[in-house]
This record gives C-alpha cells, structure tokens and sequence, in this order.
C-alpha cells in the first residue's frame, strides 16, 4: 500500500499553491432620477463611512418633493437648497437636475469635493456652488427661512451631529420647506417637536430611515 501511494506521488507531482485571483472591485455609483441629467451617473468613492442614498428611496422623495412645488414632471423651480454632507452628491445634484436655483453642496473630505468638482463640471451644473466644510456650520449661517430644502444625510455612526443638524435646518428653511432626514432609526414625534420640526413622509428601506420633515407650525400629514 505505501509503495501505491508513492507511485501516485511520483505521477502526480505536487503543484505549487498559488494564491487565488483576486475579484476585480466593480466600480460603485448611483444614477440621477430625473430632470435635465436624468440618468446620469456619479460614482461612489470607497470612503469609510459613505452611504449614497439607495436610488429608490431618491426616486420618493423627490416625488414627495415635487408634488410640494406644485409643478408639473417632478420638477423643483426656482428652489434653494443645501445638502448639507454630500459625499457623492447625489441629493444635491438630483434636486439641481430638477431645476433647483440655488443648490449648496457641503463635505469636509477633501477627495469627495475633488470628485463633487468633476461632477459639477460634467454635467455643467451652473446652479451648484460647492464648499468643503462643515455641513452644520453653513447651515447656522444660513439666514434664517432663506431655504426651500436642507438635505440632512450625517453619518450614521455621528449620533452627535444629528440633533443640531435638525435644530440649524429648521431655523433654515421657510414655513412651507422641507428637510430630509436620513437615519438609523426613526425619529420620534417629540423628539422633532423638540428641533421644531414634525414628521410629513417617512419610509424605511432596510437600514435607512428616511424622514421628509416639515417646520412644526406648517406640518401636516
């Protein structure tokens, strides 16, 4: 028995182990849902943290935020709106596809503002002023009922910056604006009441909570 297994031995060598290929990594992006770059897509850098809102939760909201314009094919004229921590800025770029005036894109990660830079020059998107800073800091600096819409998408694991985000958007934006609030988890009706603001639209898709807010005074269901 043993001189049969060497005699396999001998005929079938050993091969050297190789390490196994590695997978290419697909490129990751999200695509711009309407308006004048519909289908337009922006790529998704591999960043510790950024998470693009998933585009079918883009595609209701700005359903939900159409329909608050009152304008015909989803569109959002003449709107200001800051997007407070862009990463791809897909919430931004939607909104300025969209016919948005006036959109703010913010992020503190200097090659996501590269990345935002490139975007904005392919799409030549005139109405886009992007700024590498501090979300919440141009938000409190934002006079006061100046914006239609404020784009409020923290990292999830920054439990800190949401509250203030909230509270800053609020004084930001006018009696019949609008924040988005994208979570870990829902937000309760007083914990709003308290950043005065309450709950208009919600959805959940799987780990996001996305919120469409409204000032306390003017939000109806």
């Amino acid at each position: 028995m043993p001189q049969k297994k060497a005699a396999a031995a001998q005929r079938s060598p050993s091969k050297p182990s190789t390490p196994p290929a590695r997978a290419k990594a697909l490129p990751r992006e999200v695509r711009i849902i309407g308006g004048q770059w519909k289908r337009s897509r922006l790529p998704v850098a591999d960043k510790p943290g950024l998470r693009p809102t998933p585009d079918r939760v883009r595609e209701t909201l700005f359903n939900w935020l159409a329909s608050m314009a009152g304008a015909s094919g989803g569109e959002l004229p003449g709107w200001h709106c800051v997007d407070a921590f862009a990463g791809t800025g897909a919430l931004g770029l939607e909104a300025a596809s969209r016919g948005a005036a006036n959109v703010l894109l913010c992020e503190q990660d200097a090659a996501l503002v590269a990345q935002l830079q490139a975007a904005k020059a392919r799409l030549s998107a005139e109405t886009v002023r992007i700024e590498r800073g501090n979300g919440l800091t141009a938000l409190e600096r934002t006079a006061a009922g100046s914006l239609d819409a404020v784009f409020l998408d923290p990292p999830f694991d920054n439990a800190a910056l949401y509250e203030p985000s909230l509270r800053a958007a609020a004084r930001a934006v006018k009696a019949a604006g609008a924040v988005y609030l994208e979570a870990p988890r829902r937000w309760s009706g007083e914990e709003l009441a308290a950043v005065g603001l309450v709950e208009f639209r919600y959805l959940k898709a799987g780990a996001v909570h996305a919120h469409l807010l409204r000032p306390a005074a003017n939000g109806t269901a």
